[in-house]
């Protein structure tokens, strides 16, 4: 059985490059050593594991090879097919499955593909997603003959989202813009959609593996400007877009302005904590200083947090956490949802807080606190390279008697606001962010950032 890459095994999930260091063969070695994981995790000889995929032109073949390797281990698979992820971690609770597999290359080039999985109600991440490849090594493999059934749970997980609406029905008077990127999330959303009364425009919702209309990351604005001018055109109450994979949100007002991810975890941690008073709300090192201060101010318990979606999820379990966010828009509810990162799910609770308010989106942006962060950047830097140049930085700040936090990367704080370094867990790149008490602030923040990286030879 071939070896796979250790390169593939990235902090919370499989990403590989398709025909570079990843093909079937390594999918094949990595379901048989995940499901006789988790056959012994659950002490059964046919663990029950649900399997889905993306519409990438890799993706059916992955998927196959996956499967394969699962059945070989005796697992029960239940091929739902082409789904978004959060449909798939949807499944695994609905279906009560001891694990879930869906191959996805998420927001990443149309080349790229990769895996995320879930064990015991949470994310496969870190050193017990690297097992799997020790698992290979060591052959400690399940040896038996599993079974594979065919499954379509998109009826019930589209029910569930028309439920969250809740029964004022806003899709019946509200004009939403919905940008698929023919993603696949775009299926849900025309099922979701379906009958309403009020005019529902869906854009890109064919899911194409090659991304012919933009590249599907809503936290990039260019990829927002087909809602914006829709929006401009036709003039909606709001538009939601969707990453590649459907777990992440990105969200443009009725007037047009993209909603800074900060923004948004604002509107939702006021909605969690005016039902549920004192709830414990989590953010990661990305997000603005102000959505802490908020949440403390609203009688909350603001707790900061590593980023990644497998972190985040963790340590909401931990902490019992009802809400959770990242700055990349990963939304997560454990107040009346199921606690997991799931885009379309955002989006129908952002389409009823706005119902439900009796204001425009735009209005409830404009109370909120104004902010002067700067954009997410992402600096390309080698992955041999890049967690010294963050462990270089963050020594040299401590030794100036800088107020320095570690907890990812380095996020330092001054007079005028702050600024994050942090090596990407996903990508050969270093991810910053600054945000200062004025735009000039946030300008001296990031030429601070700037001057420290150029002294180790990285420039952006």
């Amino acid at each position: 059985m071939k070896l796979p890459s250790a390169s593939l095994f990235r902090a919370y999930d499989i990403r590989g490059v398709v025909g570079d260091d990843l093909e079937a063969a390594d999918f094949l070695a990595i379901g048989h050593a995940f499901a006789s994981l988790i056959a012994e995790q659950c002490q059964c000889r046919t663990p029950l594991i649900v399997a889905m995929r993306d519409g990438r032109d890799s993706s059916p073949g992955l998927l196959e090879a996956m499967i394969e390797g699962m059945l070989k281990a005796g697992a029960h698979v239940l091929d739902g097919g082409l789904a978004p992820t959060p449909e798939c971690y949807f499944a695994t609770h609905h279906l009560d499955a001891d694990g879930s597999v869906v191959v996805t290359g998420s927001h990443n080039p149309p080349g790229h593909n990769g895996a995320k999985f879930m064990a015991d109600g949470l994310s496969l991440y870190g050193a017990a997603l690297l097992g799997l490849r020790t698992r290979i090594e060591e052959a400690r493999l399940v040896h038996s003959r599993g079974v594979r059934e065919e499954i379509r749970v998109g009826e019930e997980y589209a029910d569930a989202l028309k439920r969250a609406l809740g029964p004022e029905r806003p899709l019946d008077s509200m004009w939403i813009a919905w940008d698929c990127g023919n993603g696949a999330a775009g299926p849900v959303v025309e099922a979701l959609t379906a009958g309403a009364m009020a005019t529902q425009h869906l854009l890109f919702t064919t899911p194409d593996g090659n991304f012919p209309n933009h590249h599907p990351d809503p936290s990039d604005p260019e990829n927002l400007r087909d809602l914006q001018q829709l929006i401009a055109a036709r003039g909606a109450d709001l538009g939601v877009a969707f990453d590649g994979d459907g777990d992440r949100l990105g969200a443009v007002d009725d007037k047009g302005r993209v909603v800074a991810p900060d923004h948004l975890l604002m509107l939702f941690a006021d909605e969690v904590l005016k039902h549920n008073p004192g709830a414990t709300i989590l953010a990661d090192v990305k997000t603005s200083d102000m959505f802490f201060a908020r949440v403390k101010e609203k009688g909350g318990v603001p707790l900061m947090w590593k980023t990644g979606h497998a972190l985040i999820k963790s340590k909401m379990r931990e902490s019992g956490a009802l809400f959770a966010g990242e700055a990349s828009g990963h939304i997560f509810f454990a107040d009346e949802y199921l606690g997991f990162d799931d885009g379309l799910y955002a989006a129908v609770r952002l389409i009823r807080l706005v119902h439900d308010s009796g204001k425009k989106l735009s209005q409830l942006i404009d109370d909120l606190p104004k902010l002067h962060a700067s954009e997410e950047f992402r600096i390309p830097c080698a992955d041999d390279k890049k967690f010294a140049v963050v462990e270089s930085i963050a020594a040299e700040l401590e030794k100036e008697g800088a107020e320095v936090n570690t907890l990812d990367g380095v996020r330092v704080s001054t007079k005028d606001g702050w600024w994050l370094l942090r090596a990407s867990n996903t990508q050969a790149a270093l991810v910053a962010r600054a945000e200062g008490v004025t735009p000039e602030a946030t300008e001296k923040l990031t030429g601070m950032l700037r001057s420290k990286l150029a002294a180790r030879e990285v420039t952006f």
